[in-house]
């Protein structure tokens, strides 16, 4: 089956702005039937595609989106021929019925139709809102559903529209639906004032916008986004007696950062939705932008091949490692070498396919993670897509893991050889270490020769140039003490203690702030980061967090700080800063 990334498409960015509103959807999910729409919208005369707009609104109303269907099958029941091209191509249902409805919005969009020509009644979006008693935003979701919409001419504008019939249709099907979208403007007054005045003390109470409406959804019965469209209008119309004046602020980078942190050690969507006083849409939104953002910003670095472009390039590289060889056994540790770097003449050295076996697919799989991050749009970024440029990422770690093991004994033995006496051989390997992970990255596995040698030339040439560097340095502050700061006394207590003062301070500060109102509460927390695994914010920060200028804050820090020293006065606590 074609995927996006077979480059056939770009998304169309005219389509949402030409009726004022969003698009039912910004990108065709097959590039087959793309490229056919740009076909017909390029080369067939009007007449035959006012004829492919019908025969694709009828062939729409048979599919089934649970089964499967040829593409050449689909192409002959619009165009009436059957395509030499993808004769093996099978397109979902799903797939189908949402390009299908794009294909007729374009080839209208192309045809230039005029509503008043057309030989059934047109109606806009907004006749559709009024005859139904719903929003346009609902409209616009029926439009995902399955309402079949084109474009038409009105004037000199052209704007959504839809044909009688296609509405009725729509309206057999779901039926049930479209009574309950009904519903919302068939609210009362009576019902709409005890909603409004139920959210006006919950906001007293300090309740958010998200957490009030989904208490009232649960008591009246409602819809959550009712509830919320209800109070969101009411401000809108009655600014000088909003129920939430003060409405929570666009959440900036370090607060969408914290969110997704919070969710990556396992926080739940309720707990973070709550605590940021958002939905749990917005929280998904957040959490798939903030992860994008991440994988886009995060470098990969490989060294290219042209195997890697090769169609079945995953058949050839992505195979069973080639069988190894029993030299390992031949090799002992050194005498005198501590446990864990004996341990590492147990692990088998490579053979030379091996290591060309292990480099190209280390390299092939940041290559496959770097083309699929090409894709990705951090805006509307698709879990799919990022699940996989994850999962080549750790593959390649896994790979390159494996080879740093398998040539830690390079290291040791060049290690060996160059301390001096008066040199630390841990520091030695520790420094060749970082120069074997250097050289794994940048090393061209193509040009036919062996790491091992690749390897040794990088690790030499860096103590070329850190020992003169380390006994420059040394020269420098030399001092002539060196045997009286070896024998001083070390005076500094023992870490443990130290540790356990720390909790046992921590664990006051703790108790004594419960002891605050819970705004309060998370001010000190977010200001001085005593949530675990968060940094210090600063006042702007949580301004944005909070809703409030940073001058409010700073007064809310500074009660809160007050409060906190009357209590640990009165406790007779030694808590240093308070």
């Amino acid at each position: 089956m074609l995927h996006e990334q077979d480059g056939f498409y770009q998304e169309n960015p005219g389509r949402a702005a030409a009726d004022g509103r969003l698009g039912i959807m910004p990108n065709y999910k097959n590039p087959a039937i793309r490229q056919l729409k740009e076909q017909q919208v390029r080369y067939a005369p009007r007449d035959v595609r006012l004829e492919q707009i019908d025969k694709a609104e009828r062939l729409l109303e048979e599919l089934n989106q649970a089964e499967q269907y040829r593409y050449q099958d689909l192409c002959f029941r619009i165009t009436d021929y059957r395509p030499e091209l993808y004769p093996d191509l099978v397109v979902t249902g799903e797939e189908a019925a949402h390009d299908l409805r794009l294909f007729i919005e374009d080839l209208s969009d192309s045809a230039n139709i005029n509503a008043e020509n057309s030989a059934e009644q047109v109606l806009t979006v907004e006749d559709v809102s009024r005859k139904f008693k719903v929003s346009t935003k609902t409209v616009d979701r029926w439009r995902n559903r399955g309402l079949v919409s084109r474009r038409f001419m009105f004037g000199n504008r052209k704007r959504i529209g839809f044909l009688q019939s296609s509405v009725d249709r729509f309206v057999a099907r779901h039926a049930g639906d479209v009574e309950r979208s009904a519903q919302f403007t068939q609210m009362t007054d009576g019902e709409r004032n005890d909603i409004i005045e139920r959210a006006r003390r919950l906001a007293r109470a300090g309740g958010c916008p998200a957490e009030i409406s989904r208490r009232i959804a649960r008591r009246t019965g409602r819809a959550i986004e009712t509830i919320r469209y209800t109070l969101k209008n009411y401000d809108q119309h009655h600014p000088e007696a909003s129920i939430f004046p003060n409405a929570p602020q666009p959440l900036t980078d370090d607060v969408k950062k914290e969110i997704h942190r919070g969710f990556r050690r396992g926080m739940s969507v309720d707990r973070l939705a709550r605590r940021y006083c958002r939905t749990k849409a917005s929280i998904y939104r957040i959490v798939g932008e903030m992860r994008a953002k991440l994988l886009v910003d995060q470098p990969i670095e490989f060294m290219y091949h042209a195997s890697f472009e090769a169609p079945n390039a995953d058949a050839l590289i992505l195979v069973d490692v080639p069988a190894g060889s029993d030299r390992h056994t031949a090799f002992r540790p050194p005498p005198g070498l501590p446990p864990y770097l004996a341990q590492l003449y147990n692990i088998p050295l490579l053979t030379k396919d091996q290591e060309a076996y292990y480099f190209r697919k280390m390299n092939y799989l940041k290559f496959k993670a770097a083309r699929l991050r090409d894709q990705l749009d951090v805006s509307r970024a698709k879990s799919r897509v990022m699940d996989q440029i994850e999962q080549c990422l750790e593959e390649a770690v896994e790979v390159k893991n494996l080879l740093i093991r398998s040539n830690l004994r390079l290291v040791v033995s060049i290690a060996k050889k160059h301390v001096k006496p008066s040199g630390s051989f841990f520091e030695m390997v520790s420094d060749g270490n970082i120069s074997l992970i250097r050289a794994i990255e940048k090393f061209d596995f193509s040009r036919g020769f062996k790491f091992s040698t690749y390897a040794t030339w990088a690790i030499m040439k860096n103590y070329a140039r850190s020992i003169p560097a380390e006994h420059t340095q040394l020269d420098r502050y030399r001092t002539g003490s060196e045997e009286f700061f070896q024998s001083s006394p070390d005076q500094r207590s023992d870490q443990f203690e130290q540790e356990m003062v720390n909790h046992h301070q921590h664990e006051a500060i703790i108790r004594i702030l419960n002891r605050l109102d819970e705004r309060e509460r998370n001010i000190i927390m977010f200001r001085f980061g005593l949530n675990q695994d968060t940094e210090p914010q600063t006042l702007e920060q949580l301004g944005g967090r909070f809703g409030v200028t940073k001058e409010r804050i700073r007064q809310l820090e500074t009660r809160a700080l007050n409060k906190l020293r009357k209590i640990a006065l009165d406790e007779k606590l030694d808590i240093p800063g308070i």
